[in-house]
């Protein structure tokens, strides 16, 4: 199990398929619902992932059509999911603690909460591209008993929109022989790219605290 998921970290697909064959469906199915429906685990690969998925498509390991269907099932479920844990147990498990620690970041929610004040509802779509506030996003509707129908209307349309366009820009680009050679580099850039909102977010918050 650990030796999977390090692969899973690593995006080593080649792995995956030699080990796994059409079980890769599954594992996707499974890496891109927990990343989005459990507060515990927003380090999982998102983008990256989706995006090499479909390089992988492109080269012929999967089936473009089931890829998406599964991935945005997924998606949709995850954050589902996600409201009603928030809705339900929400402020509880903001308290609870494991080794003196609160399993849930207050510096994450923080940040969730302020990303829904300047962008109100919307942001739950706009939260897909951004890594963290992703997982946190449905969370945080849930806690504050975002009106059930409103939420999920743009998270249907959040989740198809993030699914197809990562997944497609992977299995367009794939035809690029460099990008086809050098899957490992372009794995390494989608993730820069996607923690940059986080270290420019961060960056911005030490120079209004005066700290850079």
């Amino acid at each position: 199990m650990i030796e999977l998921f390090k692969h899973i970290i690593h995006l080593d697909f080649e792995w995956l398929f030699a080990n796994y064959g059409t079980l890769v469906y599954f594992i996707l199915f499974l890496v891109i619902f927990i990343e989005t429906g459990l507060v515990l685990m927003p380090f999982l690969p998102g983008d990256s992932l989706l995006f090499t998925a479909g390089l992988f498509a492109r080269l012929g390991y999967l089936e473009m059509g089931l890829l998406l269907t599964l991935l945005f099932v997924a998606a949709v479920l995850g954050d589902n999911t996600n409201y009603w844990i928030g809705r339900k147990l929400g402020l509880k498990m903001v308290h609870i603690k494991m080794n003196g620690k609160n399993i849930v970041k207050q510096e994450y929610l923080d940040k969730t909460h302020s990303f829904y004040e300047t962008y109100g509802p919307k942001a739950i779509i706009m939260a897909r591209f951004v890594p963290i506030v992703r997982t946190f996003a449905p969370f945080v509707a849930g806690i504050a008993e975002m009106r059930y129908r409103k939420f999920v209307a743009f998270d249907i349309l959040g989740g198809a929109i993030w699914i197809f366009s990562l997944t497609f820009a992977g299995y367009f680009l794939g035809k690029i022989e460099w990008i086809g050679k050098n899957i490992d580099k372009v794995a390494i850039g989608i993730i820069f790219i996607s923690i940059l909102p986080i270290v420019i977010g961060f960056i911005k918050e030490r120079k209004n605290k005066g700290i850079v």
